[in-house]
């Protein structure tokens, strides 16, 4: 590893480590209702809602009424949405002579749902499919509501662990409206101005016509791109407002820009459990969390920068071409990655992304070695539990604890518990339920892609163990609301746009709800306090625990698919 690459690594990881207390500290205090700077500016305009939308912020949800809240409101962000795209061209900006991408039916359908999910899963180029209208009141809003959404049942779950005989776990509405005016727009503006300043666009000039140096035509697209662009990051949403996505110069122009976009994507999901930890009064308890997290983002970047460093053998071999790096060339498997960033900065946002459920990317993952290609592919496979989306990563994280705490509560004939909460029989088909979420709503439709005529025809560019990879990549970036793909599967076809949608779907409600009635459960219990036969949970023998269920229950459910995909391709790739 170059010294460059090694510094680069090091810096984001001190950079996250550093904003872990202070934000975690702060989002505490935003959502347990105590005194904060901006409250002064901030409460009439909060009050003011409230009246709009006709809610008493003083009422209690229980988990029922949380959820079918959330479900309500996404349900009204995703009509919306949809009627919003289908009648983009008698709305402002929209210019026939540029935006010739049809949106069709089934196109508008699943953009809606990728959105009012924070999946952003685009089936389209952005600049040649979406009016700057489209771009900044239709999916920009959703970044900013579904991400609040999201963040808000997040909350609503760490409530429930925090309380002791309650039937509530706060009011979704409440929730809902301090995660976008306390948290997401302070630091959308503060992004905002700094992405302008490094050179990314914000304005709504019309397409610039130019000449390429081969003397053809090009259009370039301008417009509300950094607004854009860190409400799409910090609202682990992805997605981009250029076909190219963070390649391109426009949305990520300079190393710096690039550096907080990536910081943006992790920073409220690698603080929340810090949250946990001071809510609960137990703030080993978040270090603890957020150390696992860490390792295991560690780990994978590891792991893909030797894979991407190492370079294409079969390169090496046709044609002489040297991949280690020299003083002259970077080195390594440069294909699909921009020169202006390289292996190092490409392979953290390959990492940052794929981890922080945000498809935004700045090179190619379709291009990755098999090796490199499958780090990113088994952080969504994970669950979202290495930092994960606002809220959804903590939780995500917690029931991969829960399995573990389980499985050891078996191996010395005690009941589990986390930090008092006692987890009986209700609890665990909960949490199995969950659990078994990921596998069917990804394996399933993986094997109906690649045994149908329509699943194949999306193959237009490899097949093989290559074309496996890219379905089973869709369908786990799908259901893990991220976003990214292996952009060799032509996608923007009436099967996947309904196939994606509802792994999207799973992967949203089907995920959140039981997360929520598992919260409502351990809010009405009391707290146990803890004996001689308890497991520490703010331990480092519980982070081995958690690391090596995380391991053994993603190798149980996935590895026989990996094997048919990324690792039979490792093995002819080394041939």
């Amino acid at each position: 590893m170059s010294p460059a690459s090694l510094l680069q690594y090091a810096a984001f990881l001190l950079c996250v480590t550093l904003l872990v207390k202070p934000l975690g500290g702060y989002m505490a205090r935003v959502f347990e209702g105590e005194r904060t700077l901006p409250d002064r500016l901030l409460r009439p305009v909060e009050n003011g809602v409230y009246r709009v939308l006709g809610v008493d912020p003083r009422h209690d949800m229980g988990a029922r009424e949380y959820g079918v809240a959330f479900l309500v409101f996404s349900l009204f962000g995703t009509i919306l949405l949809y009627a919003l795209l289908r009648m983009q061209s008698v709305l402002p900006w929209f210019d026939a002579a540029f935006l010739k991408t049809p949106m069709t039916r089934d196109l508008a359908f699943n953009t809606a749902i990728s959105f009012s999910t924070t999946t952003t899963w685009q089936a389209y180029g952005g600049e040649t499919t979406m009016s700057y209208f489209s771009q900044a009141v239709g999916l920009a809003a959703q970044n900013f509501l579904a991400g609040a959404a999201g963040f808000a049942v997040g909350i609503g779950f760490l409530r429930g662990l925090v309380r002791t005989r309650s039937s509530g776990i706060g009011n979704f509405w409440v929730d809902l409206v301090r995660s976008t005016l306390w948290i997401l727009m302070p630091m959308s503006l503060v992004g905002a101005l700094l992405l302008a300043w490094q050179g990314v666009p914000a304005n709504f000039e019309p397409y610039t016509r130019a000449t390429t140096l081969e003397g053809r035509p090009q259009s370039i697209a301008q417009g509300p791109v950094a607004p854009f662009e860190i409400i799409k990051n910090l609202g682990t949403n992805g997605g981009g407002f250029f076909n190219a996505n963070g390649a391109h110069p426009f949305e990520n122009p300079t190393p710096l820009a690039n550096f907080l976009e990536m910081l943006a994507i992790v920073a409220i999901p690698a603080a929340l459990p810090y949250t946990l930890g001071r809510m609960l009064d137990r703030p080993r308890q978040g270090w603890v969390l957020f150390g696992v997290m860490a390792f295991l983002f560690t780990a994978g970047l590891a792991l893909c920068h030797a894979a991407e460093q190492a370079g294409n053998p079969r390169v090496a071999r046709a044609g002489g071409v040297e991949s280690s790096a020299t003083g002259n060339q970077p080195g390594g498997n440069m294909e699909g990655k921009e020169v202006r960033f390289g292996v190092g900065a490409s392979v953290l946002a390959a990492i940052t992304t794929s981890n922080g459920a945000t498809g935004s990317t700045n090179s190619m993952h379709d291009s990755y070695t098999p090796a490199g290609g499958l780090v990113p592919l088994a952080n969504m496979l994970f669950g979202e539990m290495i930092f994960g989306g606002l809220g959804t990563g903590l939780y995500s994280i917690l029931m991969t604890a829960f399995i573990g705490l389980f499985a050891a509560g078996l191996m010395v004939g005690k009941t589990p518990e986390f930090a008092g909460k006692v987890m009986g029989s209700a609890e665990i088909k909960l949490i199995t339920l969950y659990t078994l979420a990921a596998p069917i709503f990804v394996l399933i439709p993986t094997a109906v892609a690649v045994a149908t005529p329509a699943g194949l025809a999306g193959l237009t560019t490899n097949a093989g163990p290559h074309g496996f990879s890219e379905v089973l990549y869709a369908f786990t970036s799908s259901f893990a609301n991220n976003g990214q793909a292996f952009a060799g599967l032509s996608a923007n076809s009436p099967f996947y746009n309904l196939t994606t949608a509802l792994a999207m779907l799973a992967g949203r409600f089907g995920l959140a709800i039981p997360a929520l009635a598992l919260a409502g459960r351990f809010a009405w219990q009391g707290r146990r306090p803890m004996t001689a036969g308890t497991l520490p949970t703010d331990s480092f023998a519980f982070a081995v625990v958690l690391i090596g269920t995380a391991l053994i229950v993603g190798a149980l459910s996935y590895f026989p698919a990996l094997a048919l995909g990324p690792i039979v391709e490792h093995l002819q790739f080394a041939d």
